[in-house]
């Protein structure tokens, strides 16, 4: 289907907030602008919408954490089949446009009421000692753009934040760090609750149902919070990046480049060995899983696609020329990103390979992606990129929504329940930012 980027990018995800208008002002109001839509609208006020579609309901505002759906997982490990990997609800309508506005946004960051400053953390107004104020031209803040906010920061941790959980039916948020600790903090007050100490820096953290998965050196730890059960799963050799369930199967991506998956007995209480996937050359960095698949990244520059069913690897993907720092499936498409500077969209031929369909480039290298809804409903990228910076785009269109910046770089983000979403830094620090509605300009 012939689909025009600037007009009907967004058209097929839902109506217009209000109804039929019968002429004049009416209609030109409830028209939604297109200069906002292509990310460089101007006007203020504006005469037209700068809105796609109406507040998604409670229940679409609770984002799950990413994985793949499956019919049946004891213990916890049931979720709702709408969501696949990285938070982002499945969406058939959702056309292929990917990139058809970026064309669009060469100005700063549109014209989203953001002074254009240089694109730079100002070293002194974080050290408290700036004397320029508004005049300096560096950002005097820790983001840019109109769409969400910071909410508050956890401080604690010593070393870079990798991993940060959230388990469902709890009240608590739960964070890993190379400082070799797992930190629990209460979602209501903020206050840390505990600390953990674990002997090995920790490479990555998983919550899937009540459980919380913590990958360390030559193990994998998992706590169930509702039974208390403390579990250490053996078999990988050296650091667990990467953590991820599909098909009943906890799967684990290890420094020596294989990827080992574990059962759950119910008879024994314990995750006894499944299988141990072999074919890359160097550590797996990254796990995803979505449509019956397993994708799994690299730090041998490939993406290896495997069948949950047989566990046998079906394609290997080598288009990326640095590692593959992270991947996500949404909708038909499987998006990663690289220390190449790029994101890549991937869309399966009519063979059922994957090929590229759509390639971003940034200025620096990629180390995280996630994707969830802002509270209009709008998907949402966020890109981590190497510069110590978060970048916020639309999607399919890649046009900018604003900037996250930190003192070091950010390796960690995830989706929380409502309008919540977490970032963990170099510095130790966790930032908690929430959704906000932008302006709405009817006059």
């Amino acid at each position: 289907m012939e689909v025009d980027g600037n007009k009907r990018v967004f058209q097929r995800l839902g109506p217009v907030t209000g109804g039929p208008s019968s002429s004049g002002s009416d209609d030109k109001q409830r028209k939604v602008c297109f200069n906002w839509r292509a990310g460089k609208c101007s006007r203020f006020p504006c005469p037209y919408l700068h809105r796609e579609l109406p507040p998604p309901s409670q229940q679409q505002s609770s984002m799950g954490n990413g994985g793949a759906a499956t019919s049946k997982r004891p213990h916890g490990f049931a979720r709702d089949d709408n969501y696949v990997g990285g938070g982002m609800r499945r969406n058939s309508n959702f056309n292929n446009s990917w990139g058809m506005q970026q064309q669009h946004q060469q100005q700063g960051y549109g014209g989203r009421g953001i002074v254009k400053k240089t694109e730079k953390l100002c070293n002194q107004w974080v050290q408290g000692s700036c004397s320029y104020g508004d005049k300096c031209r560096f950002f005097h803040s820790w983001y840019t753009g109109d769409c969400f906010s910071l909410l508050t920061q956890l401080d604690g941790h010593e070393k870079v934040v990798t991993g940060i959980a959230l388990p469902s039916a709890s009240d608590k948020l739960y964070t890993g760090s190379k400082d070799e600790t797992v930190r629990v903090w209460d979602c209501q007050s903020g206050q840390c609750a505990g600390v953990f100490s674990l002997g090995g820096e920790i490479g990555c953290m998983l919550s899937e149902g009540p459980w919380i998965f913590v990958g360390i050196t030559n193990f994998v730890r998992a706590w169930n919070t509702l039974t208390t059960s403390d579990l250490s799963l053996n078999g990988p050799v050296g650091q667990v990046y990467a953590l991820v369930v599909g098909n009943d199967l906890l799967f684990a991506g290890v420094q020596d480049g294989t990827i080992l998956a574990w059962k759950f007995n119910s008879v024994t209480n314990f995750f006894e060995p499944a299988a141990s996937l072999k074919g890359h050359n160097l550590a797996v960095v990254t796990l995803v899983v979505g449509a019956k698949r397993l994708y799994s990244g690299s730090m041998d520059y490939s993406i290896r696609v495997w069948s949950l069913e047989t566990l046998q690897c079906l394609q290997t993907l080598t288009d990326h020329s640095n590692v593959v720092m992270s991947v996500l499936c949404w909708d038909q498409f499987l998006l990663s990103c690289s220390l190449d500077k790029t994101v890549k969209v991937w869309v399966a031929t009519e063979s059922g390979n994957l090929e590229v369909t759509y390639s971003h480039n940034e200025e620096h290298g990629l180390l995280t992606l996630r994707a969830m809804h802002d509270l209009d409903g709008k998907p949402v990228l966020l890109c981590s990129c190497n510069d110590n910076t978060i970048r916020v785009y639309d999607l399919p269109s890649f046009s900018e929504r604003g900037k996250i910046f930190s003192k070091q770089e950010l390796r960690s983000i995830q989706s929380g329940p409502a309008s919540l979403f977490f970032t963990g830094d170099g510095t130790g620090q966790v930032k908690v930012w929430q959704w906000s509605k932008e302006p709405i300009t009817t006059k």
